[in-house]
């Protein structure tokens, strides 16, 4: 479950805001809009992938993209995930992580990056933290690289994750949208490959 604040997670679990490690909005700012941002998620990548240090995970207002049900199921658990995708004048209540060079290459593991999903920088895209309103600038996102990580298209509408229950969305059927319509910059790879 997301909490509807924002927290810290260290030592398997959730932790008020203020016990932040100092420095923490230097960090490199990763829109979580989904599993990523519910501390069960944050403790599995603890324990599986091997993630460190204290996760900052801020509750943020976001207008003019939504987390929307994508085109395929994941492999492993014949659920759909969630992605990314443009949706003008909507607002929805979203996380960023505040994340550490070793935390994002974490996350770039677990979202298949280069496969899955591309790291993308968005651009013109209003994002502010929940607690206090201050803009979030240089936001970086998962957006989708496969065509199952496209949005779904059912009747030629994107389905938002906020309108249609998980338990529900693996039913759902329909066809990848041609594109998520971000305005973003997709990063290389640390691996020095290129990726579309």
């Amino acid at each position: 479950m997301r909490p509807e604040c924002s927290y810290v997670h260290f030592e398997k679990a959730g932790h008020p805001l203020e016990e932040a490690p100092e420095g923490w909005r230097e960090r490199q700012a990763v829109l979580a809009y989904g599993s990523n941002a519910c501390p069960s998620k944050i403790t599995w990548l603890r324990e599986e992938l091997g993630l460190a240090e204290p996760v900052v995970v801020a509750r943020v207002r976001c207008t003019g993209l939504a987390a929307v049900w994508a085109a395929g199921l994941r492999y492993r658990d014949n659920q759909r995930p969630a992605t990314l995708a443009a949706m003008p004048d909507v607002v929805e209540y979203h996380a960023v992580w505040f994340a550490t060079p070793e935390q994002l290459a974490v996350l770039d593991v677990c979202e298949g990056r280069g496969g899955r999903y591309h790291l993308a920088r968005l651009h013109n895209t209003e994002i502010a933290l929940d607690d206090d309103g201050m803009r979030v600038d240089d936001v970086l996102a998962y957006v989708a690289a496969a065509d199952i990580r496209l949005p779904l298209l059912v009747d030629g509408q994107m389905v938002r994750v906020a309108d249609v229950a998980q338990a529900e969305a693996a039913a759902l059927d329909g066809v990848p949208a041609p594109s998520h319509g971000l305005d973003c910059t997709h990063l290389p790879h640390p691996d020095g490959r290129t990726y579309p």
